[in-house]
């Protein structure tokens, strides 16, 4: 049992660090506006991080409800995202929902090492304010997923490419023309969206106020009131990434069959099948190839049969093999992003599950069997046939059943010969040919009584001991 809550722990750890890159921007609040007006209305700012999904999609909608609800003045869409894993018909929409929103909606890529890749880059092209901060990229747009938007010019470029801050400020991809620096913090895109016009409404987000040195400067009045998905929402979210996917499949298969073979309490499959269930989500939401998944299923179906029998052998290198092909291939491109999980995804993923089924579940399945053997008794002076030779161990069957056998190392069998078995250690046979068994050096030869005659020619034949 404490072996399996280290290993949850280090499970849960991995996970942590697999979704922590597609989910950082959550814990970034930007910064607090220093000078807020109480009679200016807020300004929403939706953080929207990984691939764009249904989730995503029905969480932007609801934004824009709420922005028009409770009368704020526009609605800032902060994003990091490296493509969609819905269809160009959901993203269609998502975009007429954009373009007819009643309030204004701004698109901010950010913060630095943003990306917005893939169709939810066209959202660019219907936002009313777009920045960009340094160090981010946009791009690789593809065809556009409606007739009633088109992507202009500058979008047309990146239809198969990305670029940085420089480039796209050269190619206009920006509505609004940005300062060399960029847009670098939330207070700055508020600042951006500062008088613009839309249906005679002026935003109004900044003020400019002279210091006291006569310094004049920006400073921001309206509120930014952050929003990011709920705790479900954002557990299915993150569940719905490629290594995050990737690992609760393997973590699952594994812990099922960790406890098929384990006299536990059920613990093993509870989180199995719950890490299996979440998975298969995932696999559903994203692009994978199905026959990578029956790959990774083939595989834990081969270590299965070693575990079965106590050490790794043939089946286990086809596990091993079927687990690094359909890693690799497990998930399809998008739009030319690739969403193969990250190498130290892949380190873990495949290290992992050779730990786990070269060393873990063998080392398992013979302590748990290593005790006062029960019911197998009838199995001790049995005969049976080496299937390879067994020198000191090898592989016997006895009574159509193949076990685990090793036998004295002066006595070897060679495979197809006959032998007997003598005891049990657990899982394993202790074998002896069916003559000419050779003495374990630790057992003393039975010395004759000074008082017992041997006559000419008598060789004092060593008692047999028979099996405990």
């Amino acid at each position: 049992m404490r072996r399996l809550l280290i290993g949850l722990l280090g499970a849960i750890a991995v996970l942590g660090i697999a979704a922590g890159p597609a989910n950082a921007q959550d814990g970034d609040q930007g910064e607090e506006p220093g000078g807020a007006a109480p009679d200016v209305a807020p300004v929403d700012v939706l953080q929207v991080s990984g691939l764009v999904d249904d989730i995503v999609v029905d969480e932007i909608g609801a934004a824009i409800d709420r922005a028009e609800e409770e009368g704020s003045q526009a609605l800032v869409l902060q994003v990091d995202s490296r493509g969609a894993v819905v269809g160009d018909d959901v993203m269609a929409s998502l975009l007429d929902r954009i373009d007819t929103a009643p309030v204004p909606i701004g698109v901010w890529v950010g913060p630095t090492g943003a990306r917005l890749y893939g169709t939810p880059a066209q959202i660019l092209a219907v936002a009313d304010v777009t920045g960009m901060a340094p160090g981010a990229r946009v791009g690789n747009v593809g065809l556009p997923v409606s007739r009633d938007h088109e992507l202009g010019p500058a979008l047309t470029e990146l239809r198969s490419r990305t670029v940085g801050l420089t480039d796209a400020r050269a190619l206009n991809v920006f509505k609004q023309r940005i300062s060399d620096e960029g847009i670098a913090t939330i207070v700055n895109m508020l600042d951006a969206l500062d008088g613009y016009e839309e249906d005679g409404v002026v935003l109004d987000t900044t003020t400019e106020v002279v210091t006291d040195s006569g310094v004049v400067q920006r400073e921001t009045i309206a509120v930014a009131r952050f929003a990011k998905l709920g705790l479900v929402d954002q557990l299915f979210h993150t569940v719905a990434s490629p290594p995050v996917t990737y690992l609760l499949l393997l973590i699952g298969l594994a812990l099922l069959i960790f406890e098929f073979y384990t006299a536990g309490v059920g613990i093993a499959g509870v989180v199995g099948a719950a890490c299996a269930f979440l998975a298969c989500y995932g696999l559903a939401a994203l692009p994978a190839r199905w026959w990578a998944v029956a790959l990774l299923v083939a595989a834990m179906l081969a270590f299965a049969v070693d575990v079965q029998v106590g050490i790794p052998r043939l089946w286990t290198g086809i596990g091993i093999v079927l687990t690094i092909v359909g890693s690799f291939w497990l998930f399809e491109p998008i739009n030319g992003t690739s969403l193969r999980p990250s190498w130290i995804s892949l380190i873990a993923g495949i290290g992992g599950v050779m730990l786990t089924f070269i060393v873990g579940m063998p080392s398992m399945t013979r302590t748990r069997f290593a005790t006062p053997t029960v019911g197998r008794e009838w199995m001790i002076g049995a005969d049976g046939v080496a299937v390879s030779a067994i020198d000191p161990e090898g592989i016997v069957e006895v009574n159509d059943a193949q076990w685990r056998a090793r036998t004295n190392r002066a006595t070897p069998i060679g495979s197809g010969e006959a032998l007997r078995v003598a005891s049990i250690d657990g899982v394993t046979l202790e074998v002896e040919p069916l003559e000419g068994a050779a003495k374990d050096y630790r057992e003393m030869r039975k010395k004759p009584d000074a008082d017992d005659e041997v006559e000419p020619g008598q060789v004092d034949e060593p008692a047999r001991t028979e099996p405990a």
